[in-house]
């Protein structure tokens, strides 16, 4: 069984290695010439006014991560309608349907959860 993962082994190594090699030649080939300037934020070739930590409100990272969570089960949607002929074909219409039935109304109720809290209201 190990010879069957030795060419995916040998080409994480040899990437792993090439990785290193470019890095460290460039860390010690690379031009160090530290300035005030250089270690400045830079933020748009505006100069900084204030602080450089802004807070950002929670609800900002909520809504971000009720959509990726939202839009990766939409992604495992995808699958199951290519395969959907295939299994009318196979006679296995039924269950295919009954298993798609229960995700979507697992993510209904974690939708309908989300909203009754008040998650996706912007403030």
């Amino acid at each position: 069984m190990f010879e069957q993962f030795m060419p995916v082994i040998l080409v994480l190594a040899v990437a792993i290695a090439f990785s290193a090699l470019f890095l460290g030649l460039s860390f010690w080939l690379g031009p160090k010439k530290p300035s005030a300037v250089k270690n400045s934020t830079y933020e748009c070739g505006i100069p900084v006014r204030g602080s450089t930590q802004i807070r950002f409100f929670v609800r900002f990272f909520l809504v971000a991560l009720f959509f990726l969570l939202f839009d990766l089960e939409a992604v495992f949607l995808y699958p199951w309608v290519l395969m959907f002929n295939q299994l009318v074909a196979d006679g296995q219409a039924a269950f295919a349907l009954g298993e798609m039935g229960a995700f979507l109304a697992v993510l209904l109720v974690g939708f309908v959860y989300i909203w009754k809290k008040g998650g996706l209201e912007w403030q």
